[in-house]
């Protein structure tokens, strides 16, 4: 059977929901059973986003090869329960890139190389070969692949891309191939107006395209007579033409598109039914979708709230931590607490705020102290550095629930050197690269010269110590009735798996997989003095010498990890580091160790994390 495509692509402007969109329909292409991949096209000249700036693009995800990401490809997996790689991202860089490589090498046989058809071949090639990549639990080869073409059609670097989209259309057959374009209706003195949509749906044509489906985001429900009206001049049948106004969590966008009859729109323009889907498959979409409804609707009437404060560099625009906030999302929907983030620049706590802003320096104290509990994200760079290590020393000695992430668990070690182990001029090497003393070195595998995918990055183990019985982390990690390592979880709620498959207890600690993205770490010379004043290391490589884990023992939960369990989370499997550490500041850390972590989460996909 060929694979079936769906492309969304976007109009009017950029940031309009696409990926939000295209996670959705995969959401209910899955509710029924069929097995969805994905690809983002970003057609920016970059070979990938491990160099982008995070307050000009947002995030850069990481995926279990090591692969730096568009934020996009994180809401795949989120959404999906699906393990992508590198290649499930295009760019203009790695095309051109493919490209001029075969030209050296001569596979154009002295051609003339141009834009059509060799960069649109490479393209639909690429394309077709990553659709037919497995991506979950079954092995199988995918049913659908959903692509989302970044950007806005008309952009001048998409041109390439929409071409050989259209191309694509074509070579995939009659009924496997569907295409959305999302438009704006912006809403002008309380009325809705289609004119933008009616232009963005000319200039996707005039291109080549021809859109199914019109994915209308409007401010508020869209209007009968605007759809209407968009019906009538872009000459598709109402039915074809879906409203996505804003809504309290974009977790309800599923549910939205599924009330519109997008189902049996896709089942009709793809011929869904002509596909073999398995009774175990169905099974699951059922289950699966119908834990969904029950998640996503109970955290709107969630009463108690939480209160976090996100001490970070580039909290001005919020999509650059967009991985963290939504594990901190998928962590309070399965307390059933409601989530409040305090968004803090870690810059307003440092002491030369006190004079150039004495307003915004009380402001962000009072934040940090009537907060739930404090989290520290990954980052680079000096800015801000102490003002972190000032949030960490506070969570610290009031016993404040503490979450430090990559970059926050080196301020964690930063911070308990100077004030509790008296070495007065702790730091990273990344900060004052001539300090006495530096308690975090920069990784002697990692090059100093080469920036680009260069870090110590992808799925790596971690391996419990002997000294970690005590750990409220270790009990979450062993509470998931998943495998870990490709071990069955034993029967007991309690056990995993360790290195060897063997079930783990207090003498032989299991093994966790997580992703990571650094390349400075904790200096092994100080990891002593440390655990002589409290602090212990209670996960490390498999090597031992490799710092992993952090964790106090006399605190309600103050834990430090070198990696970023964020790319781990999903909506109904959230990440163990976060789960712990909002349970805590939510007063139901005992509640959710009680039960099992795992418990009430929907089904168990059978894998590490969630993955």
């Amino acid at each position: 059977m060929a694979t079936k495509y769906l492309l969304v692509s976007g109009g009017v402007i950029s940031g309009i929901g696409k990926g939000i969109i295209a996670s959705s329909l995969g959401v209910l292409l899955k509710s029924i059973g069929l097995k969805v991949t994905s690809i983002k096209i970003d057609p920016y000249m970059n070979i990938d986003a491990g160099l982008m700036n995070p307050l000009e693009h947002g995030e850069c995800f990481v995926l279990d090869d090591g692969g730096e990401v568009d934020l996009d490809l994180g809401n795949y997996e989120r959404y999906l329960n699906i393990t992508l790689t590198r290649e499930n991202n295009i760019t203009t860089g790695k095309i051109y890139q493919q490209v001029i490589q075969r030209e050296r090498n001569g596979d154009y046989l002295g051609k003339t190389v141009q834009i059509v058809p060799h960069v649109t071949d490479a393209l639909q090639d690429w394309i077709q070969k990553v659709a037919q990549v497995p991506v979950d639990s079954t092995r199988e080869r995918p049913d659908i692949c959903i692509i989302e073409l970044g950007g806005t059609v008309g952009d001048i670097e998409s041109g390439p891309f929409i071409e050989a989209l259209r191309s694509l259309r074509r070579r995939a057959g009659a009924n496997n191939f569907l295409h959305c374009h999302v438009s704006l209706v912006p809403v002008i003195n309380e009325e809705q107006k289609t004119k933008p949509t009616q232009a963005a749906i000319k200039d996707v044509r005039h291109a080549g395209l021809s859109p199914d489906i019109i994915a209308c985001r409007c401010s508020q429900t869209l209007l009968k007579s605007a759809a209407d009206k968009i019906a009538m001049y872009c000459q598709v049948e109402p039915e074809q033409v879906i409203g996505v106004h804003d809504v309290l969590s974009t977790y309800h966008v599923p549910l939205l598109l599924e009330r519109q009859g997008l189902i049996p729109l896709l089942r009709d323009v793809l011929r869904l039914d002509t596909l073999t889907i398995a009774p175990s498959e169905l099974k699951l979409g059922k289950d699966t979708w119908e834990t969904w409804k029950t998640l996503t609707v109970a955290q709107d009437t969630a009463r108690e709230t939480v209160k976090i404060c996100l001490v970070g560099k580039y909290v001005s625009l919020r999509d650059s931590y967009l991985s963290v906030r939504k594990s901190l999302e998928h962590a309070s929907m399965r307390c059933g607490r409601k989530l409040e983030i305090i968004w803090l620049d870690s810059t307003d706590l440092e002491v030369e705020t006190e004079t150039t802003s004495l307003t915004s320096y009380r402001k962000a104290w009072d934040q940090i102290q009537t907060a739930s509990g404090i989290l520290v994200p990954g980052g680079f760079g000096h800015r801000g550095i102490e003002g972190m290590i000032r949030a960490a020393r506070w969570a610290r000695e009031n016993k404040v629930p503490y979450l430090g992430i990559c970059l926050g668990m080196q301020i964690a070690v930063t911070e308990f050197c100077r004030t509790v182990c008296g070495i007065k001029d702790a730091q990273s090497e990344e900060m004052v690269p001539s300090a006495k003393d530096k308690v975090i070195i920069h990784m002697p595998e990692v090059s100093k010269v080469t920036r680009g995918a260069s870090m110590r990055l992808g799925l790596r183990n971690t391996m419990f110590q002997e000294n970690s019985g005590f750990s409220k982390l270790r009990a979450l990690y062993e509470s998931q009735a998943v495998r870990i390592n490709g071990a069955p979880a034993a029967s007991d709620p309690s056990s995993t798996a360790t290195a060897d498959g063997e079930v783990a207890t207090k003498s032989n600690p299991p093994v966790i997989s997580e992703r990571h993205r650094h390349r400075y770490e904790v200096n092994p010379e100080y990891v002593q003095i440390m655990a002589q004043h409290g602090l212990e290391f209670i996960g490390k490589d498999e090597s031992g010498e490799r710092m992993e884990i952090l964790e106090l023992k006399d605190h309600p939960w103050f834990v430090g990890v070198q990696y970023h369990p964020e790319y781990l989370s999903r909506v109904l499997r959230p990440s163990m580091p976060y789960l712990g550490f909002v349970a805590a500041a939510g007063g139901c850390l005992d509640d959710i160790l009680g039960e099992g972590a795992g418990a009430g989460t929907g089904p168990s996909y059978g894998m590490v994390n969630g993955v």
